[in-house]
């Protein structure tokens, strides 16, 4: 098990590989077809893909959640 203070940094490892996988192997889909190419052109992508989408994540997420801040009001708990 991680220390909880390797959370967001987890978070971004899985999320960014997850979604990295997902959008390598469709965009491979599309560009190579399904054939005996398909798994070698894919797994290339992704590796090349999940590096930067995991950079990318780290980066980005201290804005995004500052914006989710802003867009998002309170919790009404006077109920």
């Amino acid at each position: 098990m991680f220390p909880a203070r390797f959370a967001p940094i987890l978070f971004g490892f899985l999320l960014s590989g997850i979604m990295s996988c997902i959008v390598t192997l469709v965009a491979s889909v599309k560009t190579v077809g399904l054939g005996a190419d398909t798994i070698t052109t894919w797994l290339g992508s992704w590796g090349f893909a999940w590096p930067v989408a995991f950079t990318v994540v780290l980066v980005v997420a201290p804005f995004v959640r500052h914006v989710v801040s802003k867009l998002v009001r309170e919790a009404d708990t006077s109920a």
